[in-house]
């Protein structure tokens, strides 16, 4: 009779295919930005988070707040970049910020195993951050936007159960980074009750899981976000968009946005053939979602639903906090189809599909095996083919999605201007003057920088 694997090399064999899949991850992110992107600093990594390493230095400025909350990862990689050759900026930061989507990617195929079991969907599960059609356009490849993708690592964090103190520890050292990374990682707090259920050990008696570590660094800085939330200034304004509009909105951008990229494609679909282009698809995904509610384990009923909530809640958020009252989303127009894809349509997305996922893998692997029809269903029968069938469907769909889509595409650093080729020309500006700074475009802004950076130490060039 075969002996199971041990527990050591079950361990070994599952940290090294999560270190090859982070990389593949990783790659990916990379190769969809295209050659202009990632050579192109974008927003923040180029204007508030550089400038104020500049003036603050590498410690003061990692946890100093920006817009009502802290941003340690971005700050982290805008340290990185600052201490490597001028001219390698932008392309230390895509690189970084492709690394570290790998390394998110990583945990969550690590940490979905108790609610994901299914390998290939838990697969899709945690590359899904690199294959998103959305992420390239804005969110990929740069600190600034990362934050959305610690917030898709936050629900599998915060319901992990550690069986050791080692695992405990990891978890809790991630977690400081996401949460002081995502001031909405917070709203995903709850789920840490999973993590205090109790487990089975090998001998199959009840042990109470690690969970005292990631409790207790998740809560300090989900509270250290709350408080810089309430006493630092925002300077976007609030809106209070109708719940049509939220619910409209939702469909054309985040939802619409998991096959088509082009949302304002889909925005001249509406008005060509009515509502029913994503009214439809929205239906079948909602079976799916309940489908899986119903028939789950507890534990995956909950981050189901859990993630399809926190999709409406980030996209309804984002919504109020930049005043997207004004968008008119339930009354579509020509106009609308001018607006790209947000950066939090891309993050409400990532949610959805990670939901769905999850509730692709409850159908294959235990539909009609819940405890509530297990008594009336016989392995083999209809409503578990019927499930198995329906889940491995939707792992076809993202599949084919995520093929299609593996190619660069236009983003908002399409157009440059790359950082590189700036140099030069920079450098010529100098003078030889190290006093004086020099303005280097960046997407959408620029930056001053020091000619103390761009000339060599022993003088000019």
């Amino acid at each position: 009779m075969d002996r199971p694997p041990h527990p050591t090399r079950r361990l070994l064999v599952g940290v090294g295919a999560a270190v090859v899949l982070g990389l593949a991850t990783a790659t990916l992110a990379w190769w969809r930005l295209g050659p202009v992107t990632r050579g192109t600093v974008w927003a923040e990594d180029g204007g508030l988070f550089l400038r104020e390493r500049m003036s603050l230095g590498p410690v003061d400025s990692l946890l100093h707040p920006y817009a009502g909350y802290l941003h340690l990862v971005p700050r982290l990689l805008v340290d990185l970049g600052w201490a490597l050759p001028v001219a390698d900026y932008a392309l230390v930061l895509s690189g970084a910020a492709c690394l570290v989507v790998g390394v998110l990617a990583a945990a969550v195929f690590l940490l979905a195993r108790e609610v994901v079991p299914v390998v290939p969907v838990r697969v899709l599960l945690a590359a899904s951050p690199a294959f998103l059609p959305l992420a390239p356009h804005e969110i990929s490849g740069n600190a600034a936007n990362l934050h959305w993708f610690m917030l898709f690592t936050a629900p599998w964090l915060f319901a992990h159960r550690s069986r050791t103190w080692w695992a405990s520890g990891a978890v809790a050292a991630l977690t400081v980074f996401v949460v002081l990374t995502e001031l909405q990682s917070v709203a995903f707090l709850p789920l840490l009750v999973l993590a205090w259920v109790p487990l089975r050990d090998t001998s199959g008696a009840r042990a109470w899981p690690r969970a005292l570590p990631v409790t207790v660094v998740a809560l300090a800085a989900g509270t250290a976000q709350v408080v810089v939330a309430l006493t630092d200034q925002r300077t976007a304004r609030p809106g209070t968009p109708p719940v049509a509009d939220v619910a409209a909105g939702w469909l054309l951008q985040p939802f619409a946005g998991l096959w088509d990229p082009d949302v304002g494609a889909v925005v001249r679909a509406v008005l060509d053939r009515g509502w029913a282009v994503v009214a439809v698809p929205a239906v079948l995904v909602l079976l799916v979602l309940v489908a899986a509610v119903v028939v789950g384990a507890w534990r995956a009923r909950t981050v189901t639903i859990a993630l399809t909530l926190g999709s409406l809640g980030v996209w309804w958020a984002a919504l109020t906090a930049n005043g997207g009252a004004d968008r008119g989303w339930a009354h579509p127009v020509a106009a609308l189809a001018t607006v790209g894809p947000l950066r939090y349509a891309a993050a409400s997305g990532l949610l959805l599909l990670a939901a769905v996922l999850v509730a692709a893998g409850v159908l294959v692997r235990s539909a009609g095996w819940s405890p509530a029809v297990r008594r009336r269903v016989r392995p083999g029968g209809a409503a578990r083919l019927t499930g198995a069938v329906t889940g491995w469907c939707v792992v076809a769909l993202v599949v084919v999605v995520a093929v299609a889509g593996a190619v660069p595409g236009p983003t908002r650093r399409s157009d440059g201007p790359v950082w590189a080729e700036q140099i030069p020309a920079a450098v010529a500006a100098c003078g030889g003057d190290r006093s004086r700074s020099v303005d280097v475009r960046t997407a959408p802004w620029g930056v001053d920088v020091p000619c103390t950076r761009l000339l060599p130490a022993g003088g000019s060039r």
